[in-house]
């Protein structure tokens, strides 16, 4: 993923508007993580799709096959910084509706269910 795709501002969503979002669109909205499948077994929430960001070259070709560019996309990862490099991809590919989960799921963790494991 280039440098070229950092430069649009990134909307973001809080963990607690998170929790709004998964009980009441569980549907309407694309939940992507972007972590890597080792840290999914620490923490993930199930209503996520996992794109890893280490593996771009494998699925970025057929990104239009996974996610619609304009249905409402939300993207996490641990603390927010690999989600928004992944958020910025998308809206440089027309994605019109991209949010990043603002301090990943460490603050989901955190400030809306204990339950899901810190690492």
């Amino acid at each position: 993923m280039s440098s070229q795709f950092f430069n649009q501002p990134i909307a973001p969503v809080t963990v607690e508007e998170l929790t709004r979002l998964l009980a009441e669109m569980p549907t309407e909205v694309q939940f992507i993580d972007v972590r890597e499948p080792y840290e999914l077994k620490f923490a993930s929430l199930p209503q996520f799709q996992n794109l890893p960001l280490s593996q771009y070259a494998e699925w970025s070709g057929n990104i239009h096959a996974f996610l619609e560019p304009k249905k409402p996309t939300v993207v996490m990862c641990h603390h927010g910084v690999r989600s928004a490099q992944m958020c910025q991809w998308l809206m440089s590919l027309g994605f019109t509706q991209v949010r990043n989960v603002a301090g990943g799921i460490d603050a989901y963790s955190v400030l809306v269910d204990p339950s899901v494991p810190r690492y």
